[in-house]
């Protein structure tokens, strides 16, 4: 039978297939066809059509299953089968990533009012601030909806319009229309900096003024980036929480732990914890995440990188800093398990998020003195400048081996100091998605690094099924990783899983 009856006589299950491996990669109709189009425009399906491909409606030519199984990865024969879908390329589901969660016993001293009671008293005891402690909270809240805060978003696009870039002349009309004035200062004095508490190892960038006043300090006239990021987020505080009283700074520096005030000196002091601080660092992280929402909106955003190959520096197209858009693939990307952090030498955290519960070398409480020197963070601060340091990762969770890749860049902040972010993602959701056995390749390639040193090139066969997973994801810097050593990692180079270990 000629092609095009084939394509006629296997409709139905083409069509099936092409949705389950769309919905299986968490793909929109929107999200295929500009796949499509990245790789032949002419031959590319619109978005109307995929739908009716799906339905069985209308039958894709050759040259247009060429390219949708292209971006799937497939022969284009698979589609052609009369074979139904396989069982194991449908989602599961229930299986979402993030923390695990365990069942504890005696049910009753868990009760919420124990609880309340309990958990004060252990972070008092313990010195951890509320702050801390909420952005414990919110990381496994983030977690736990993978990073999608619908609500912030719309908040965000009917402030924005959805426009993107969104100049610095469009931010500062904004502002004007909320009834905000900007003033500017060049150094604060000793009573303003002690009424805002600040600790003399933290630079003040901005800060918020009841009822409705933004100081920013002069350094950010040459560095329109963070100028827009820095009134983004006042405008996020005016809308979200009508400007209230509270004062909300933007602090740099080495000194300063965990995305907000944490650095502060009352903080810092307080021997017991206050409910205020949880829910103010909730509103800090609400403005945050609203300001990159406005920078960057999500659907084209979304476009953005998928032309892109989620590149990193893919904000510079649109005036937004590395670290604005690393965290913005984390909510917009199609693909869930994600992970992004920034931290200062040697193991300064300022913002964390960990799509899948990847173990960190660091918390946010305290810093560890032998984080595992083989993640790629800590080997972008020995390098020299220029080059990829894309990185296919090997590290054992919960008793398993799991690959992670990821791309890490060195930036400075406002205050010069040497700051370092990453953005990655877990690959075995990737793999499992598409009918393979993540498990196994990830044991095999502990394997070949384990008696490389915990190094290793990787072997032809991995290579090839971690290529085909990069091109469905479209991350470029996956591709870039895979040309490179794999390496074993761990959270502590005390329990280094390395043979010899990194100690002897």
């Amino acid at each position: 039978m000629d092609a095009p009856k084939r394509l006629l006589r296997n409709a139905h299950f083409l069509g099936v297939k092409i949705r389950k491996l769309r919905k299986n990669n968490k793909l929109t109709m929107e999200d295929l066809s500009a796949r499509c189009i990245k790789i032949d425009a002419e031959a590319a399906p619109s978005v109307s059509y995929i739908s009716m491909i799906e339905r069985g409606k209308r039958t894709p030519g050759k040259a247009m299953l060429g390219v949708i199984a292209s971006v799937f990865q497939k022969d284009p024969e698979w589609f052609l089968d009369d074979m139904p879908v396989d069982d194991s390329l449908v989602p599961d589901k229930g299986s979402r990533g993030g923390i695990t969660g365990m069942a504890l016993e005696p049910g009753f001293l868990f009760s919420n009012e124990i609880l309340q009671i309990a958990i004060p008293e252990m972070l008092s005891q313990t010195g951890t601030s509320g702050r801390q402690f909420a952005h414990l909270l919110i990381r496994a809240h983030q977690e736990t909806v993978q990073n999608q805060f619908p609500d912030l978003e719309r908040a965000a696009e009917s402030i924005g319009q959805k426009q993107m870039p969104l100049s610095l002349h469009a931010l500062e009309e904004i502002v004007k229309s909320l009834g905000l004035k900007i003033k500017w200062f060049d150094k604060l004095s000793d009573e303003r900096v002690l009424e805002l508490g600040v600790n003399d190892g933290s630079l003040v960038r901005s800060f918020f003024e009841a009822p409705k006043t933004i100081h920013l300090s002069k350094m950010l006239e040459a560095q329109p980036v963070r100028k827009k990021y820095d009134l983004a987020v006042y405008i996020g505080h005016k809308v979200l929480h009508d400007g209230d009283g509270v004062k909300s700074v933007m602090l740099t520096g080495k000194h300063y732990v965990s995305g907000i005030r944490e650095a502060t000196t009352n903080i810092n002091k307080k021997s017991a914890v206050d409910a205020k601080d949880i829910m103010l660092a909730w509103r800090d992280f609400e403005c945050s995440f609203f300001a990159a929402a406005l920078l960057c909106p999500k659907v084209p955003f979304r476009r953005l990188l998928e032309r892109n190959g989620y590149e990193v520096n893919s904000g510079t197209l649109v005036d937004v800093s590395y670290s604005i858009a690393m965290r913005r693939m984390t909510s917009v990307s199609p693909y869930p398990h994600w992970h992004y952090f920034d931290a200062y030498p040697p193991g300064r955290l300022n913002a964390v998020y960990r799509g899948n519960g990847i173990p960190l070398p660091w918390g946010n409480m305290r810093m560890v003195q032998d984080p595992c020197q083989h993640w790629a963070v800590f080997r972008k601060l020995n390098e020299q400048p220029g080059g990829s340091s894309a990185q296919i990762s090997l590290l054992d969770v919960g008793g398993e081996s799991r690959i992670y890749a990821c791309e890490s860049v060195a930036v400075d902040d406002l205050a010069g100091m040497e700051q370092v972010l990453c953005a990655g993602v877990d690959v075995n959701p990737a793999i499992a998605a598409q009918g393979g056995d993540p498990l196994s390749l990830a044991a095999d390639l502990k394997a070949a690094c384990g008696g490389n040193g915990g190094s290793a090139p990787i072997p032809a066969l991995i290579k090839k099924e971690l290529t085909r997973t990069a091109k469905i994801l479209n991350i470029a810097w996956l591709e870039r990783g895979i040309e490179n050593d794999a390496r074993v990692i761990c959270p502590r180079s005390s329990a280094c899983p390395r043979q010899p270990s990194c100690h002897s």
